[in-house]
């Protein structure tokens, strides 16, 4: 089963793919879609023409997505918003099975904290996947947590969203 999970952003999103076949979950892909226009409406698109590029050519049984859960500065939660609807639009037409998690509900599942930081989330990405050499920001270890969140709910269904660990 491959999972793909998304750590989506205004101007940037991370993704993560991981393969749960037997065994232990592998490591696939992982990397940053970026956008560069300065016009909002012209990023929108440029950020459906790379997602489409990741999801050409590759067999995805479901994906993740991180959903917007709170903001501080509502111009920008606005502008994430419009790219989770984007991607949310490709996926859909794929006929990919979408789950949404927040984001402590993806830091509980994977450190068994609900407020970690950003680097205990890496830290057990890491140890998870079995990953040391992964040079990625932040939101690629997000896109890679969710991914695993999603992968195990699929698994086992009646798993609650405590530690994944």
């Amino acid at each position: 089963m491959i999972i793909l999970g998304i750590d989506p952003g205004s101007t940037r999103a991370g993704y993560g793919i991981i393969d749960f076949g037997p065994g232990i979950p592998r490591f696939v892909d992982g990397g940053i879609i970026k956008v560069s226009s300065q016009e909002k409406n012209i990023r929108l698109v440029e950020l459906e023409e790379q997602f489409k590029k990741i999801l050409r050519n590759r067999h995805l049984d479901a994906a993740g997505i991180e959903r917007l859960y709170f903001v501080k500065n509502l111009k920008t939660g606005l502008e994430v918003a419009q790219s989770r609807g984007v991607l949310i639009l490709c996926l859909s037409k794929k006929k990919i099975p979408l789950y949404e998690w927040t984001p402590s509900e993806v830091k509980q599942a994977v450190t068994g904290y609900g407020s970690a930081d950003k680097k205990s989330v890496e830290k057990m990405i890491r140890v998870i996947l079995k990953i040391e050499d992964l040079k990625q920001p932040d939101d690629v270890y997000d896109a890679l947590a969710v991914a695993l969140v999603t992968g195990y709910t699929i698994l086992n269904p009646k798993l609650q969203i405590t530690n994944f660990k």
